[in-house]
């Protein structure tokens, strides 16, 4: 069972030969993220107002779909985790001798050499946690008809997210697997959690989520400070730096919203379920 799991995680032909490109991948064009950013604000947007609207003060109840996408997103999210930790082992064992002169296993992590290209094992991952983007923003319209509200925080990290997932294969960013990594585990902690929390089981004597999302905040910008360090002074330039720059003042931005929305949440004794955290993968 091990061999069949690592062999579908790892050494799938359609795995190993991966590439990323605008013909052949689905969603892998620019025009393709921008309309479905613009149609996934649209919509919220569109829910919010209607709702207002109708002045319904009642949750819409939605039976068993909640507890039905968090449990899907948790096992998703578990998957893509342990397909892209096999992968990045298999490759770091494979391609090693490329750059093992220059970096340790870790570094390479943190740092792709450059000329590296969007294709085979760890992209073939990353091109999937970037699809599992647009299943997770399915939270949003039923946080809407669920709450009947949903915060301006929320929509914009979940668009931002999708941005940077697709900013990672497009330039073949560096760190985007330690990214990948925390945020799945995340992912798969938070929304297990939620899935037990739906079905009516007790929930935990401490803000679960909140905690689970503040400490991927806290590694992410660990990450960060190395990336940071390993191009501008020790490893010499790593593989698309300029989309990390970029994902960066985006992280910065999101962070400093965050701080800022868990302040006044604090102050307005706001439930920690409801504050959302963004979640970039990238010093994210």
């Amino acid at each position: 069972m091990v061999k069949a799991a690592i062999y579908y995680l790892s050494e799938h032909p359609r795995i190993v030969g991966f590439r990323w490109s605008h013909a052949q991948s689905w969603g892998a064009t620019w025009s393709f993220l921008f309309t479905s950013i613009a149609s996934y604000v649209l919509l919220s947007l569109v829910l919010s107002l209607s709702l207002r609207l109708l002045r319904r003060q009642r949750r819409i109840p939605l039976g068993p779909i909640p507890a039905a996408h968090s449990l899907a997103m948790s096992l998703i999210s578990a998957t893509i985790f342990a397909g892209i930790l096999v992968s990045a082992a298999e490759e770091i064992r494979e391609t090693r001798w490329f750059w093992r002169r220059s970096k340790t296993p870790l570094e390479w992590l943190l740092c792709f050499p450059l000329g590296t290209r969007p294709s085979g094992r760890v992209f073939f991952w990353s091109y999937v946690y970037y699809l599992s983007r647009f299943i997770h923003m399915a939270r949003t319209p039923l946080g809407i008809l669920g709450r009947g509200r949903v915060s301006f925080l929320h929509v914009l990290s979940q668009s931002i997210s999708c941005l940077i997932s697709f900013l990672w294969l497009e330039f073949s960013q560096s760190f985007q697997v330690l990214g990948i990594l925390l945020a799945t585990l995340v992912y798969a902690l938070v929304y297990a959690y939620r899935f037990w929390t739906a079905i009516g089981l007790r929930r935990a004597c401490f803000p679960f989520v909140l905690n689970c999302q503040v400490a991927l905040l806290a590694s992410n910008l660990a990450c960060h400070v190395a990336v940071f360090l390993l191009h501008f002074f020790f490893k010499g330039a790593c593989n698309g730096i300029g989309a990390w720059l970029f994902n960066s003042v985006l992280n910065l931005a999101l962070l400093f919203l965050f701080l800022n929305f868990y302040l006044v949440g604090h102050r307005r004794k706001i439930p920690p379920s409801h504050l959302t955290v963004p979640v970039p993968p990238s010093p994210s």
